[in-house]
């Protein structure tokens, strides 16, 4: 049975990975887009395996919407990380 939906997953999740990313945001409070991927697979015990190419664009398309709101902090390494936030018209998307 899994199998079956794995074959459709791509078909399941079009359009439906801004929300989910919505959810996870309001979630969290704040975070930064590979936290995210990692916190998705754990939350769903590996069903969902986002990869970059797939979170970073429904990012900044939420970011354009105004449904969220980044901004680069430094990590303890030193690198800079963009941190996500959802707005009030993102709150009220929820």
């Amino acid at each position: 049975m899994q199998e079956r939906y794995a074959e459709r997953l791509p078909e399941l999740l079009r359009g439906n990975t801004e929300t989910l990313l919505l959810f996870l945001i309001d979630t969290l409070g704040a975070a930064y887009g590979y936290q995210m991927i990692k916190e998705i697979e754990k939350r769903s015990r590996g069903f969902f395996q986002f990869k970059e190419g797939t979170v970073y664009p429904a990012l900044r398309k939420l970011e354009n919407e105004g449904l969220i709101q980044g901004e680069w902090q430094e990590a303890t390494n030193r690198q800079e990380r963009r941190y996500y936030r959802l707005t009030e018209k993102g709150k009220e998307e929820v």
